[in-house]
Parts: C-alpha cells; structure tokens; sequence
C-alpha cells in the first residue's frame, strides 16, 4: 500500500524550522477542506513520521535528507504519483551540501510533475536547472532593484577590530528594549558571542536577543524584529538586504546598525553600492567605549574558558546531512520559541 495519496505535493527545503513553518501554514489554511500534511525533518522520531504518512498525507514537506532517507528505508513510502514539487530557496537547495540527495531524490520521482523553484535570488544554477528539467519556465519579480523599506533607519559605526565588542555592547546598552537579531559570520561565533553577552548582564526579561549566521536572513518567518545588528559585515552585498529586511517589516518602523572594522570596510563601501545611497555613521565618544573594555574582556574570557573546557563548538553532522542544519547555527530558533526566549 502506497503511503501517500494518490496525486501528492512535495515541497523540500534547506531548513528544518523552515519546513515546521509551512507545514504550520499548510495545516491552517487546509484545515476547512481535510488537508492532511506530513513533515520530514531531522530531529523528531522517524517512527513517528511513518506513522503520518501512514494517514496518505495530500502535501510532504520536508528536509532533503530526511526525504531522502525515507525513500530510502520506509516501507511502501514513494512518489511515483507526485504532481507538483516544490523546491523553496531553491538558491541554497542548489548548492554543493544538498546536491546529492537532492540528485537522488529526482532520481525516485517521475519526470511527468510540475516543478516549482522558488528563490529571492536567481543564481547560475537556479537558472540551469530551469533549462534542464522545467519548461515553459515563469520568472515573477517583486523588484529588479536591491533596495531597503523607508521606515528602516539604517547606521553604522567605524571601529577599531579589537574593540567591536564593547562597540556592540554599547549598542545594546543604547537601546536594550525589544527584539533584536545579531548577525555573525561563523557557527562558532554565535556560541562565542552568546556566552559573552551572558556573562555581562543580557538576561533581563526585557531584552530577546537572537544569534545568528546568514541561515536566518532569510526564510524563517521571524516576526516583531525590532533592530537588527551587523557585528561582522556580509561579503555579499545581497545578504546585507536580507539580514536588515528582517526588521522594518509590515509597515512597522526598524533599525539597523552595522559594526564595521578596518578590514570590512570595502565590503560596506559595496553595499552602498548596491543599495544606491551612503548610509549614515554614528559617532561615540571613545571614553564612552574605553570604559567598557575591562568588562567585555573579562565576560569574553570567561566564555572562552567554558567553550575550551566544554571541547570547543558543536561538530558539524556529516555533508548532506541537512536535517540538523539549524542546530549548528547555535541560537537560530522557531519564531515562537524566539519570542518566549530571554537571551
């Protein structure tokens, strides 16, 4: 007996609480009609998604490898009676990570289905695969331009590299109210960061603050951003776009403030560039900033202590591994658990 019914769509995304947030979405608007809806990801127990797709679900959602792994190993799973398949950030779907079980996957559909690519940012091999599997392909553009809300006030400060902590920590000391997503560049520089900024004194109820890397640019539905900071710059001048565009969303007003060293600088001279318009610096007072010093070294030295003595960040799971992918961006949460979290 075949485990779904008969003509079911499958959408495969990067991202675990990306494919948990459009289930949500899938389940509230079906609801009315008897829409049933699987999700595949890693972290919850497989039995348990045998079972849900014991029920014939009409949608699977789903992470490239725990899709895969269920072609793979359940019994009577297949989708040789897909009719629609939905690649979302298709982007990031493409890239070398996911490539292979990715391949695999097409490889267990028929190639008779629609295929859909959704994508804030067309890439070579978006458009490649567009050649090669889709035809008649429909290109839909919000805007052709990289451009930013007029509500969002966007600043940056210049600032030596050894003092961007108490530069942020200024930052945060300026505006502590809300909520408030810090980009950095690396896993490990989440946890880094994270540790510190406990170590001073952000466990206030009043202040949420979310760490992160480029995986919660974009995608995740995180609503009621109030600032977003810049703590290491983007090398690509589009990542800029979406890390602000989480804030100043909906008509509601947002800031951004980027913290921008010696050796960042003309990556910032690029996304001016790009957005068309100098975006203005904020000046501080460097006694304001020297005072901070001795108690942003003596946190950071401590979270440095506890990461030696805990064996250092997380490990990476094994490459094509998707399912846990969140996981290693140490403090990207679902935006339910983000709004109840006091970071």
């Amino acid at each position: 007996m075949c485990l779904v019914a008969d003509h079911v769509t499958v959408v495969c995304v990067g991202l675990r609480e990306l494919a948990i947030q459009i289930a949500e979405q899938f389940e509230a608007l079906g609801s009315a009609i008897g829409l049933r809806c699987s999700v595949l990801v890693g972290g919850v127990d497989r039995m348990q998604q045998v079972l849900s797709l014991g029920k014939r679900p009409h949608i699977v959602v789903g992470t490239s490898g725990r899709l895969l792994d269920h072609l793979t190993d359940t019994k009577g799973f297949s989708l040789k009676k897909i009719k629609y398949l939905v690649l979302d950030e298709a982007d990031k779907l493409l890239n070398v990570e996911f490539e292979k079980a990715l391949d695999d996957i097409l490889k267990e559909i028929p190639k008779d289905r629609k295929t859909f690519l959704f994508s804030v940012t067309m890439t070579k091999k978006v458009n490649k695969l567009q050649r090669a599997c889709i035809r008649n392909p429909a290109k839909v553009e919000a805007a052709s331009k990289y451009s930013t809300v007029d509500s969002l006030k966007q600043e940056f400060y210049f600032v030596p590299a050894d003092y961007k902590d108490c530069y942020l920590l200024h930052v945060l000391n300026e505006r502590r109210e809300g909520m408030i997503m810090i980009f950095v560049r690396t896993c490990e520089s989440t946890r880094l960061l994270a540790l510190t900024l406990r170590n001073l004194w952000f466990k206030a109820k009043d202040c949420n603050i979310l760490i992160c890397t480029d995986v919660a640019s974009c995608g995740l539905d995180i609503q009621g951003v109030d600032m977003v900071i810049n703590y290491d710059i983007p090398m690509n001048s589009k990542d800029y776009v979406h890390r602000v565009g989480r804030t100043a969303r909906a008509r509601r007003s947002g800031y951004a403030v980027s913290l921008v060293n010696q050796y960042e600088a003309q990556w910032f001279v690029l996304i001016e560039q790009l957005l068309g318009k100098k975006i203005d610096q904020c000046k501080v007072d460097t006694d304001e900033i020297m005072i901070l010093k001795e108690q942003v070294s003596d946190a950071k030295r401590i979270a440095l202590t506890k990461m030696k003595d805990s064996g250092g960040h997380k490990k990476r799971r094994k490459v094509g591994d998707d399912d846990d992918e969140v996981e290693d961006h140490a403090h990207s949460k679902r935006s339910k658990s983000f709004k109840k979290s006091n970071r």
